[in-house]
């Protein structure tokens, strides 16, 4: 019995040692103690609950990406899509390019050889509710906004887009402020590791003047899992600004824009369940043109203009194709012509056609472990023609008239950061251009 009675009167002294209750507490103050102690851990445990939650939510606001690729949404481009990923608050994304570009008999054309960092762009979007989305592109070109006097003109600062979204149902959101117009492939997605090339197509620079936003509003959305959407009013063109190479200077890039005429953009873009990696699309935009503008006194003669495109890409594993055509009409360019005082051998044309295809193929798999990277050789062939259709009384200017080929190899040393090197070789139907061989490089976060 003595025994027992050693050992029982231990047990305090052992718990003391534990930690779990005072050698010499009392039963009430022991009681005292654990509870204590309960209260202690469960105020550190939601304490570090809310460490944990605030953590996750800046996590989102900076959008930091659980993974490294990034996705296109609501047909932007995937950097400028990462708004749309975060529950709520701040987004920051960009890309870059800078390129080095050298001309072939240049001394006989006097082109002289280039290195431009030719952008950097700054994407800024807040989530105010899951429903209403502010997205902008800051873009800064050519390094300075001053002019250097080295011949190749000034750089700029420009909103590329800024949009609020009303993200209302699957089928029908809205969209308003200075819109990217959705036509073509790159307009909207220029993001230099999602194309091939140093330099964009030159039908989407001329048939399709990217990159062309202007001010407007509109619809987007869904009409089923297949069927994507846009529909967009925005300001029209200023056809005095219009040339023989094309209709690129017209955009007015929602600088004090000239509102007196507006247009139109619808586009469609088919992604069938049964064909993974297969688009079909096309985009048709009609706007009046002149403005009511005058240019030395003169009215510029009434116009307007149509600009229709179908494109198609397929893109499975390995292999990339693309193809696209575009088409425009410039109504009366007899009379905007002799309105605009333009000279008879360098017409505004009334009829503009462009197309272009390309395919690649990513080697890397066949040599390298590791499918982050890629390494891809692509092939792109060009037609242009800014002069397909000539009023009377003017003589198109052929040199604006070409085929243009474009060999080229693509390195991914991670998925959104791009080394190229491409040859562009000019066929044009009169005169000479000179061929041009352009290395790059290109990111996007």
């Amino acid at each position: 019995m003595a025994r027992k009675l050693a050992i029982l009167s231990s047990v305090p002294m052992i718990l003391s040692l534990l930690g779990a209750v005072p050698a010499t507490a009392e039963p009430t103050e022991a009681s005292d103690a654990i509870r204590a102690r309960d209260d202690r851990i469960a105020n550190l445990e939601s304490t570090l609950a809310t460490v944990v939650d605030e953590l996750a939510r800046l996590r989102e606001q900076v959008a930091v990406p659980e993974e490294a690729e990034l996705v296109s949404s609501y047909g932007l481009g995937p950097a400028a899509s990462k708004i749309y990923g975060i529950q709520r608050g701040l987004s920051i994304g960009g890309y870059g390019e800078g390129n080095y570009r050298t001309f072939v008999d240049d001394k006989d054309s006097g082109d002289l050889d280039r290195a431009d960092f030719l952008r950097l762009v700054l994407y800024f979007g807040y989530k105010f509710t899951e429903k209403i989305v502010f997205n902008s592109e800051i873009e800064f070109e050519h390094g300075t906004s001053s002019n250097m006097n080295n011949g190749g003109g000034a750089g700029s600062i420009s909103v590329e887009f800024a949009t609020l979204d009303f993200l209302l149902h699957e089928k029908v959101n809205a969209r308003a402020g200075l819109l990217l117009v959705p036509m073509g492939f790159i307009n909207e997605i220029h993001e230099p590791p999602f194309f091939y090339g140093v330099q964009r197509p030159n039908v989407e620079q001329t048939i399709l003047p990217s990159t062309w936003r202007e001010n407007g509003a509109g619809i987007f959305g869904n009409l089923t899992e297949e069927l994507e959407y846009r529909v967009y009013a925005v300001t029209g063109f200023n056809a005095s600004q219009f040339s023989d190479a094309g209709i690129r200077g017209g955009r007015q890039n929602g600088n004090r824009a000239l509102a007196e005429d507006w247009g139109g953009v619808v586009r469609l873009d088919w992604r069938p369940d049964w064909l993974e990696g297969f688009l079909l699309g096309g985009s048709f935009y009609l706007g009046e043109a002149d403005q009511d503008f005058k240019v030395g006194g003169v009215d510029v003669a009434e116009t307007s203009l149509w600009i229709g495109e179908v494109h198609l890409q397929y893109q499975n594993g390995p292999f990339h194709a693309r193809a696209l055509a575009a088409y425009s009409d410039v109504s009366n360019a007899g009379d905007l012509n002799v309105s605009l005082g333009r000279a008879a051998n360098r017409p505004i044309a009334g009829a503009m056609f462009g197309a272009y295809a390309e395919v690649a193929y990513d080697v890397w798999s066949l040599f390298f472990e590791g499918f982050e990277k890629k390494l891809a050789p692509f092939f792109r062939v060009e037609y242009v023609d800014t002069q397909r259709e000539i009023p009377d009384g003017f003589v198109a200017n052929r040199n604006n008239t070409y085929w243009l080929y474009t060999p080229g190899l693509q390195f991914h040393p991670h998925p959104n950061v791009v080394l190229k090197l491409e040859y562009r070789n000019f066929d044009p139907h009169e005169g000479e251009r000179p061929d041009e061989v352009a290395v790059g490089m290109g990111f996007a976060f």
